[in-house]
């Protein structure tokens, strides 16, 4: 993945910083794909500060997976929020966190974010010239937005999705909760969990209830194994 863009002007490399919503549905390599974004800004030399929600805990404390085997660690949102708040100007000419220049900020899980949180995201690039880059899923499994999510949708500077695809070979954008081989409709809206409890499809088969393509445990097994080889998060 790229990072934000720059441009040139009478020979002077000028940051152009932005909001970005980088949205997918399950098993669409968004993990895995923050970590290659904060490997990039490495390479150049520049600090890429990682960012979680403290509700994300599955991958433990103050640390991102991907299913790639990929990991690095994290901070909170609401620590970073808290330590920018009480130390940062917009007048400073640097803009330190643990002693380092922040170069950018990179969120993941972002769905799980408060509206206001999001909100001083955005003052990072509006006030600071930070870009900052989120990544999570738009919808829950009613397909219906998070409070972080839409207010990403409302306010983001560039929203792209990170693609994957149903069992049925077509773009999969409804994020599924099952159990005991059958969708789940109703529920909490948030149920930490991976393939074993949600699975990516089409809103066509999403709407039928149809989670696999034939029905039986034998398919559902089969499922699982084709979502993990496309879950490379």
């Amino acid at each position: 993945m790229t990072i934000p863009e720059t441009k040139i002007n009478d020979g002077e490399t000028i940051k152009m910083p932005k909001l970005y919503f980088r949205y997918g549905a399950m098993g669409s390599s968004k993990s895995a794909n923050i970590l290659m974004v904060r490997y990039n800004y490495e390479e150049r030399g520049q600090y890429a500060v990682l960012l979680k929600s403290r509700t994300d805990n599955r991958d433990g404390e103050r640390e991102i997976k991907s299913r790639m085997g990929l990991s690095a660690p994290a901070e909170y949102v609401d620590d970073f929020i808290k330590e920018i708040s009480e130390n940062w100007k917009p007048e400073h000419e640097e803009h330190l966190y643990h002693g380092e220049k922040v170069d950018a900020v990179l969120v993941d899980e972002a769905q799980f974010l408060s509206e206001a949180e999001i909100d001083t995201l955005s003052d990072l690039v509006d006030f600071y010239n930070i870009p900052v880059i989120c990544y999570g899923l738009r919808t829950d499994f009613r397909n219906r937005l998070f409070p972080g999510s839409r207010r990403l949708m409302e306010i983001a500077d560039v929203i792209e999705e990170v693609p994957t695809v149903c069992w049925c070979g077509k773009r999969a954008q409804c994020n599924t909760r099952y159990a005991n081989g059958k969708i789940v409709r109703e529920g909490a809206q948030i149920m930490l969990g991976s393939n074993e409890s949600y699975v990516a499809l089409c809103r066509k088969h999403y709407k039928e209830g149809k989670l696999w393509k034939e029905a039986g445990a034998e398919n559902e097994t089969s499922t699982r194994r084709n979502c993990k080889i496309m879950e490379k998060e």
